[in-house]
């Protein structure tokens, strides 16, 4: 089968999006498919981009097509990706087309050409069309949809869902087009070689040697940093020596973060990062006694996905859609409160054998689930139900 994906970008700096499709893809390609990832990336982000996939289990075996966005029109319009799209589609009539993301020109570009040609497409939003994202700047996405984009979503052969609780946003839109259900995954290549427990609290000397409890994820008003500053705090009361490490690159929260940090007087006891990739991301989950992602919304976390993959035990909102993880005992789910996600934090952290066996259980959960093999296996069934030219 011949798979193209289509992204805005695969700059791992703006979120989990490019990360899952390029995973995605090349679990695609490692079952003999030929699939290629069309995106717009600048000559200073190709770089970067080979650094943050470079672990990636058959990476070399995706084409990627980097378009150079020459100017700011063409990133708004997408008049070129339409160009290449439309060409790949002649040059291979029988392409599976899968649109990664709602508000971007690539995906409206690419829908048009596949519409222009008669060409089914599969569109994932990735949790765009949940109400919380478009409450955010909904006069320009009312603009958005009436311009264009609810053709776009309207057209399209089927909606692909990471959950239950998405199709169900999908369907208050009243679209009156299909939805599937595929998640995000996780390689256990990228997981299995963690190094060794003590590595990372070699490299930063600053923790002390002491437990700490991980972060990861874009420092965004949406991951709930607030709630996490709030419910260290009210834990640090009781355990004096617990640490908190966050990692991510900055989307608009790291300054009020650290003025809500430092007006509660735990700056040395918080440590900023910044994005960490590869075996030092790795090394950080080897070492955390727990991961913690109190956010406003998510659709899949591939961080929580992770954390889980690496055996650490996980204190997550409800928000984060991911009820698997008490029903399998591999960590607490809580309402966003500071207090009752400082007590689920304070339960973790002080049962060593419950913080175990909830590793074990992350583990087992992701190795029954969430493995990209079998999530590529499930997207080329659907790819044949519904994509697949006649």
């Amino acid at each position: 089968m011949k798979i193209l994906h289509i992204t805005p970008t695969l700059d791992p700096a703006v979120g989990g999006l490019p990360m899952v499709v390029y995973r995605l893809a090349a679990a695609q390609a490692a079952l003999g498919h030929e699939v290629h990832i069309l995106t717009y990336a600048s000559p200073h982000a190709q770089t970067q981009i080979e650094q943050a996939y470079a672990a990636v289990p058959h990476r070399q075996l995706v084409h990627c097509h980097l378009l150079a966005p020459s100017s700011r029109f063409e990133f708004l319009v997408g008049r070129r990706a339409r160009a290449a799209v439309d060409q790949f589609i002649r040059e291979r009539p029988a392409t599976a087309l899968h649109l990664h993301g709602v508000w971007c020109a690539t995906s409206l570009a690419a829908s048009k050409a596949a519409r222009r040609l008669r060409h089914p497409y599969l569109l994932a939003p990735h949790s765009m069309l949940h109400r919380a994202c478009l409450d955010n700047k909904w006069p320009k996405k009312q603009i958005a949809m009436y311009f264009g984009y609810r053709s776009m979503l309207t057209h399209a052969a089927a909606i692909h869902c990471l959950n239950e609780h998405e199709c169900q946003a999908v369907l208050d839109l009243r679209l009156n087009v299909p939805s599937v259900i595929l998640p995000n995954g996780l390689f256990l290549e990228e997981v299995s070689s963690s190094p060794l427990p003590g590595s990372f609290h070699a490299a930063y000397p600053q923790l002390q040697g002491c437990p700490f409890i991980l972060f990861i994820g874009r420092l965004h008003h949406v991951k709930g940093l607030d709630y996490l500053a709030d419910a260290f705090a009210i834990l640090t009361q009781s355990n004096p020596q617990v640490q908190l490490v966050i990692v991510g690159p900055d989307a608009g929260e790291q300054a009020p973060f650290s003025r809500r940090v430092a007006h509660a007087g735990l700056t040395h006891r918080v440590h900023m990062l910044g994005p960490l990739y590869g075996s030092l991301k790795q090394a950080a989950l080897a070492d955390a006694a727990c991961y913690c992602l109190p956010s406003r919304l998510e659709g899949f976390s591939v961080a929580i996905a992770e954390a889980l993959g690496c055996g650490v035990p996980v204190v997550i909102s409800h928000q984060c859609n991911f009820p698997e993880v008490p029903l399998a005992g591999a960590g607490e789910a809580v309402p966003l409160d500071a207090p009752q996600i400082a007590a689920a934090l304070e339960r973790v952290l002080s049962d060593p054998q419950r913080r175990l066996a909830m590793g074990q259980a992350g583990r087992q959960l992701v190795a029954s689930r969430y493995l990209w093999p079998q999530i590529a296996e499930q997207s080329l069934a659907i790819y044949q139900r519904i994509l697949t030219p006649d």
